[in-house]
């Protein structure tokens, strides 16, 4: 699917493109059999001119992950192709954004380091600000004000990057935000008007609805307010066209903009944990709950002290709120993870934060003493390669089965690799060749204006 666009795609103007999260690793391993060291090189090698980003978090898994694998990680993502890592950490912890920039460094690739916003009484501007001088102390490449729930409106916009940019330096300043609520294009205009001069867009199909704003509304609108966009309209076009004939093919939903939802800003799930909760709770008959577990995912969320609503610490509230829902009764069994945070597991700042009383249920069962007792294992390179590893087995594949378990990654090298699809962008002959070659019947209809072309193949015979 990205295959027919690469050299777009490198035409296009971008300062960068994000080609992997830490979390495709298992999915693209086991649901699509599909190597994620391989889409990344042979992007990285269509695209010379536009740096790859991949997105890196404070641990590679929903668990801990030792630091010796963290570094190891960094430094095959660079091998690979990759020029800059997105950093985040789920509440915004300095100290451990200072590791991950010097992972980059020492790996030889750019590091933009994420503030990520979000709202609770304890995320005022003067928040932000700290943080952005923290950030700006350890030195990124890039500092980037990350609303990856949609939250922000333009109003909050206006307030809060004068807020970060008095104190990043010379260090570049990205925006990025989501259209959850509606409002994402407006708030990526205000914060260009306040200053910013990168901004995070997408590509339709992929833009509006809960993810970026569309690269052709920013642009279109910088414009109109007298900004001069450095982007290539015309390969991203042939960019959209394609990736349009994609989603047609297969049935993909088309992103389309969003009305307001203020409700969104009380529960602050993101869009694909809704669709988690439906699931779950279709297969325990509850469906109908859906309501009362949103309400209670507010009230885990205050009892634990706010948590940026973003992986893990939104599926750590996502879950306790079910389980509490399904059982009646509020946090009579818990999660590993929610023990772990009321421990100070994932951090003092997190714990110190939870609401004594909720704290003092949660710890008082005797489950508690074992969590309490566990110790971060400083897992060696040496250790990690005797546990991952096999006769000429490297580092990358290690790490897929890190990811992914060893069997899955097995069976993904076993597994028979699909055609390659089709492009888009290319002409009707590459269609008809296509058409050749597929067994069984085909029914290929094309209208426009005039002319009709109709494609048929039946018992062996082309007409």
């Amino acid at each position: 699917m990205i295959a027919p666009v690469l050299e777009n795609l490198d035409a296009a103007g971008y300062q960068a493109m994000e080609i992997l999260d830490v979390a495709f690793f298992k999915k693209m391993v086991r649901e699509l059999k599909e190597d994620p060291w391989e889409r990344l090189r042979r992007v990285a090698a269509a695209t010379p001119g536009t740096p790859l980003r991949v997105i890196t978090s404070r641990h590679l898994t929903f668990e801990y992950s030792a630091p010796q694998i963290d570094r190891l990680f960094v430094q095959r993502l660079a091998a690979n192709g990759a020029r800059q890592i997105r950093i985040s950490d789920p509440s915004n912890t300095s100290a451990n954004w200072g590791r991950m920039v010097t992972n980059a460094k020492d790996a030889g690739i750019d590091s933009i380091v994420n503030l990520i916003y979000s709202i609770a009484p304890i995320y005022t501007d003067e928040y932000y600000a700290a943080l952005a001088r923290d950030a700006a102390r350890i030195r990124p490449t890039r500092i980037c004000i990350k609303d990856p729930g949609g939250l922000l409106k333009p109003e909050r916009t206006r307030t809060l990057v004068p807020a970060v940019l008095a104190h990043t330096g010379d260090i570049p300043v990205e925006f990025h935000t989501h259209c959850n609520t509606g409002l994402g294009p407006l708030c990526v205009l205000e914060a260009i008007q306040q200053g910013v001069s990168i901004v995070n867009t997408g590509t339709p199909p992929l833009a509006n609805g809960s993810g970026n704003p569309s690269v052709f509304n920013v642009a279109l609108n910088a414009a109109a307010l007298g900004f001069a966009p450095s982007i290539n309209l015309e390969a991203i076009t042939r960019i959209s066209e394609h990736l349009m004939a994609i989603a047609q093919q297969h049935g993909l939903p088309i992103g389309v903009p969003l009305e307001y939802t203020e409700a969104h800003y009380e529960h602050q799930v993101p869009g694909g944990m809704i669709s988690n909760f439906r699931h779950q709770l279709a297969q325990a008959g509850m469906l109908d709950r859906l309501a009362e577990v949103i309400e209670e995912v507010k009230r885990v969320r205050r009892d634990l002290g706010y948590p940026i609503m973003v992986t893990p610490y939104s599926q750590f509230v996502g879950v306790q709120a079910v389980i509490n829902v399904m059982l009646g009764e509020r946090y009579k069994e818990v999660t590993d993870q929610i023990l772990q945070y009321a421990l100070g597991v994932w951090g003092a700042r997190e714990s110190d934060a939870v609401d004594p009383n909720v704290r003092d249920r949660i710890v008082s069962r005797p489950r508690a003493r074992a969590v309490a007792a566990w110790v971060p294992p400083d897992t060696s390179l040496a250790e990690f390669r005797t546990q991952f590893g096999g006769a000429g087995a490297g580092d990358d594949e290690l790490l897929l089965r890190y990811f992914a378990g060893i069997d899955e990654t097995l069976a993904m090298r076993q597994a028979l690799r699909a055609d390659g699809g089709f492009d888009g962008n290319q002409p009707l002959t590459r269609l008809i060749e296509a058409v050749g070659k597929r067994k069984g019947p085909v029914q290929v209809r094309i209208e426009k204006s005039d002319m009709r072309v109709q494609l048929g193949r039946s018992a062996g015979s082309v007409a």
